[in-house]
């Protein structure tokens, strides 16, 4: 059977529930291990991640046979699971929803650079706000 060919590429911001800066240097560490590894086994392509204390931002492919919303839903999930078995922190969650933005080949160099330098952004409050929307809502998810 032939394989399909596409090219969906998309930005993906989520915070933590209500904000929290829960994000600490080893959960951090945790995050950027296992996200990327769930992320090709859910049949998606990895490209670039990082994260402030309080947010972070993804950048992936997602093949056409799953919708953004199911295929982030998943990350959330098990990110947040394993964050609260392999961490101190035993109540990490995820906001309820994300933000979800695509883009063009053409574009992700310009994402990669940005998410690349999250901190450095924050801290000088030189931030793209179309690349930092999400919702504002707490909640919790997953």
């Amino acid at each position: 059977m032939p394989q399909s060919f596409y090219k969906l590429y998309y930005h993906i911001v989520w915070g933590t529930k209500y904000r929290e800066k829960t994000i600490t240097p080893k959960i951090e560490k945790l995050l950027k291990e296992y996200i990327p590894a769930k992320v090709k086994a859910n049949g998606g392509t990895f490209m670039a991640i990082n994260m402030t204390a309080d947010h972070l931002h993804l950048l992936i492919s997602i093949p056409p046979k799953i919708s953004v919303s199911e295929f982030v839903h998943k990350i959330k999930g098990s990110s947040s699971h394993f964050i609260n078995i392999n961490s101190d922190l035993k109540t990490f969650y995820w906001q309820n929803g994300y933000g979800a933005h695509s883009l063009s080949a053409k574009g992700i160099p310009f994402v990669i650079k940005y998410i690349v330098n999250q901190k450095q952004k924050h801290a000088s409050d030189h931030l793209v706000d179309v690349l930092e929307n999400m919702p504002v809502e707490g909640g919790e998810e997953g």
